[in-house]
């Protein structure tokens, strides 16, 4: 099974993930966990470039995002599940499609058509999105790192949003969890849902 988590930046996705890839391991389960932008060699370059570079042209950020997303695919999604293991990957899509496609107002159709050309149809079976509060978000992110964790509340407050949307849009891949409870009580819902579903 193809499994990602999404959210705003603080969500606590990154935890979920390595806890899901974790729980999983341990019932003797072959998993892959990943990242995005990230999970090669050409997807750690292209994270660099899209996280600690100057002005990026929002068309030039989609583009960018799905060619690592293409990389991650094609040399390490794509043959994990394959092999038939199960995937974990931090970020995926639907990222591309709430802060480009939406937040950054390019249009949910038109990123969407790029990025299911560069994943060539590998989508996740189970998607499972954080909400928190996008003020949550900005205490927990703390002093932002990088260009995308530097934008100003609006525009956190546009991608929470359109986070929103796309579970409306796809109720049957994204399931939605309250990003405020403990992490603990977070994973066993994931952990359960999961098993529910199989």
């Amino acid at each position: 099974m193809f499994v990602t988590f999404e959210g705003i930046d603080g969500s606590g996705k990154s935890t979920q993930a390595q806890l899901l890839a974790e729980a999983l391991a341990g019932e003797g389960r072959d998993v892959l966990a990943t990242r995005e932008p990230g999970g090669t060699e050409l997807g750690e370059r292209v994270r660099e470039l899209l996280l600690h570079a100057g002005h990026v042209a929002p068309w030039a950020e989609a583009t960018l995002f799905a060619a690592a997303r293409a990389q991650l695919v094609d040399e390490v999604i794509a043959p994990a599940l394959e092999r038939g293991a199960d995937v974990v990957c931090d970020r995926y899509l639907d990222s591309s499609l709430a802060y480009q496609g939406i937040a950054r107002d390019l249009g949910l159709d038109r990123v969407l058509e790029l990025n299911l050309h560069a994943v060539r149809g590998v989508l996740p079976d189970r998607t499972y999105l954080l909400l928190v509060d996008p003020s949550e978000s900005a205490r927990r992110v703390g002093r932002e790192t990088d260009r995308i964790e530097r934008e100003d509340d609006d525009f956190r407050a546009r991608v929470d949003a359109a986070y929103r949307q796309l579970a409306d849009v796809f109720p049957e891949r994204i399931h939605v969890i309250d990003g405020t409870r403990p992490p603990r009580e977070i994973a066993e819902e994931v952990l359960d849902e999961l098993r529910q579903r199989s």
